[in-house]
């Protein structure tokens, strides 16, 4: 069990690669950038919450984010890859919604998927092996999502996934953004198991 944090809870033992049905979920790496500049520069990605696509530096800056918190927290978000393809869709997984203080210690789950890949159910895949992981590997007793209030499509994945309305929340304004009203929904362990919507997650060797 790690150390107390004031912005995560204590985890049970650190995350890996993991392979779900359709994806191979590795965590986010340097030397991803190329697989996932041309995703996130795609507007439709970042739409929520920014409404235009990443530039190249703000994609290096967030995969330098993601190799800090898979070093220091011992989990973060994954590559989402097709099987199938061998082609990057985008991202899945766990991290600090730091933005939103008054929920800390606090994890999230969430995704960002190329529009290439949507409509075909790996956002609710990986969400669901995300809890997987959080709720057995991590330990975690709860994890939440902040989801845009307008953003339908990631509602309704977050719903499939499992989770549960919360209530709503004013995320503050940023450099890049102004004020967000989004929605906070969240999943507890027991919920998980009752519900038995985890899909058969097998660890990569």
């Amino acid at each position: 069990m790690t150390e107390p944090s004031p912005e995560h809870p204590p985890i049970a033992a650190p995350l890996g690669s993991v392979t779900t049905a359709r994806l191979d979920l590795r965590p986010l790496r340097a030397e991803h950038r190329s697989g996932l500049a041309p995703v996130f520069a795609k507007p439709e990605v970042w739409q929520y919450p920014l409404g235009r696509g990443f530039t190249r530096s703000e994609t290096e800056a967030f995969l330098d984010r993601q190799v800090h918190s898979w070093a220091t927290r011992g989990f973060g978000l994954w590559l989402a890859v097709e099987r199938s393809t061998n082609r990057a869709v985008g991202f899945v997984g766990l991290s600090v919604p730091t933005f939103l203080a008054e929920i800390l210690p606090a994890v999230e789950v969430g995704w960002r998927l190329d529009p290439d890949a949507w409509g075909k159910g790996y956002a609710t895949e990986g969400a669901r092996a995300a809890l997987d992981e959080a709720f057995t590997t991590l330990g975690l007793a709860e994890v939440c999502s902040i989801v845009q209030t307008e953003n339908i499509a990631s509602m309704r994945v977050a719903e499939r996934a499992g989770l549960r309305q919360v209530r709503t929340v004013e995320v503050a304004a940023t450099e890049q953004r102004g004020a967000l009203e989004a929605v906070l929904l969240a999943i507890t362990r027991d919920e998980w198991v009752r519900a038995s919507q985890h899909p058969t997650v097998r660890p990569r060797e």
